[in-house]
């Protein structure tokens, strides 16, 4: 995998962890409160994938042609 793909699936990530911390938030004031916690640890582990590919994207050369 090079390094954009590393990013991209760092952004889809990021947007998974995101969703699900909303979703935790909305549990928490609704009705639904014993599905925060789970939704909140899914949501880190989300973040925490999107964390290792930024690592990972950090540490390849920039291989995007220069315009």
């Amino acid at each position: 995998m090079n390094r954009r793909a590393h990013i991209d699936l760092a952004d889809a990530a990021v947007t998974h962890a995101e969703r699900l911390a909303g979703a935790a938030e909305t549990a928490v004031k609704g009705d639904a409160r014993h599905k925060a916690v789970p939704l909140a640890a899914v949501g880190s582990l989300w973040a925490a994938i999107a964390d290792s590919h930024t690592r990972i994207a950090s540490l390849l050369p920039d291989t995007t042609p220069e315009v």
